[in-house]
């Protein structure tokens, strides 16, 4: 059975199927979807099972449209894009979970292993415990970016609209090199951060600008899921750190954290996770200095067709 609800994800198909081994859905993009070298992708998202029969036989059901529509390599989970949810938690740690990243039950990821998914990119999260440490090698950064007449300043939350526009200048070309990247126009862009927007706390969103011209910025964000378990607010989720390309903005990146780090203990925060950081991302690197690894995320995939040309 297939059917199709309005979502605004502009997938090109849904799938659901209900029989005597449970009740499985999934959605499926193919038409507008991430470029990757030598293959043309199927995306399979909103994914949901309940039990490994139903998920093979959604996932076998998912493999056969995309096939049918030209798809080499099965990736998943994700919604379209990565601009949208995808991965999922394939470590889960001690720590409880935070907001805005994957939570769903630890079956999945099996499932979709059982029936020949593996590993296409893995992602971390790290949490540092002590917002007081500070790089001294930061300094020096400060200092040429203050010749270069770099300046930092929190987002100005009246302007909310305005500023995201900046902070958009900076992603499309911060992130247009990075992995299984997608274009996103700007109104879908502002959307996706307006709806975050009664969650920003603007002393810990920040923009560092050269003149008129926005170059880095750090988004962040108290983790509210901490509320929802009736602990304290002590947190912040480093969501985004972008900076414009070039050997010019070499250190600021990590001038940035340092600086959101210094702005979340003023407030009263003590701790800070970097959230969902891919394996080669820079700001993995710059966090490593003083985090810890909290959480691991997998993105799957499966190959459509056999080396000799067969269907698999």
């Amino acid at each position: 059975m297939s059917g199709r609800v309005e979502s605004g994800l502009g997938e090109d198909l849904q799938l659901v199927r209900s029989g005597d081994a449970g009740r499985a859905e999934a959605w499926l993009w193919w038409s507008r979807v991430p470029e990757l070298a030598g293959e043309k992708l199927g995306l399979i998202g909103r994914f949901s099972a309940d039990s490994a029969a139903a998920a093979a036989e959604i996932l076998g059901a998912a493999e056969a449209a995309l096939r049918q529509h030209g798809c080499t390599r099965a990736v998943g989970p994700m919604d379209g894009s990565t601009w949208r949810a995808y991965r999922w938690v394939t470590e889960p740690g001690r720590e409880p979970p935070f907001q805005l990243e994957p939570n769903q039950p630890a079956t999945w990821p099996k499932w979709w292993q059982e029936t020949g998914y593996t590993a296409l990119a893995e992602y971390y999260s790290t949490a540092t415990d002590d917002l007081t440490i500070r790089d001294q090698r930061l300094d020096a950064v400060a200092r040429r970016m203050k010749a270069a007449r770099v300046t930092i300043r929190p987002l100005n939350p009246t302007a909310f609209e305005a500023e995201l526009g900046r902070i958009y200048d900076v992603s499309v070309v911060s992130f247009q090199d990075a992995f299984l990247y997608t274009p996103l126009p700007l109104p879908d862009f502002v959307a996706q951060y307006r709806a975050v927007q009664e969650r920003v706390r603007p002393e810990i969103v920040l923009l560092a600008e050269q003149g008129d011209r926005p170059v880095g910025y750090v988004f962040a964000l108290p983790d509210y899921a901490q509320a929802q378990r009736g602990e304290k607010v002590n947190s912040i989720i480093v969501k985004t750190l972008a900076v414009r390309p070039g050997r010019t903005w070499a250190g600021l990146g990590a001038l940035l954290l340092g600086e959101v780090h210094a702005a979340a203990y003023s407030l009263g925060y003590t701790r800070a996770i970097h959230a969902l950081m891919h394996e080669t991302n820079t700001s993995r690197a710059l966090s490593a200095h003083y985090a810890r690894t909290i959480r691991r995320y997998t993105l799957f995939s499966k190959p459509l067709w056999s080396a000799a040309g067969g269907m698999l």
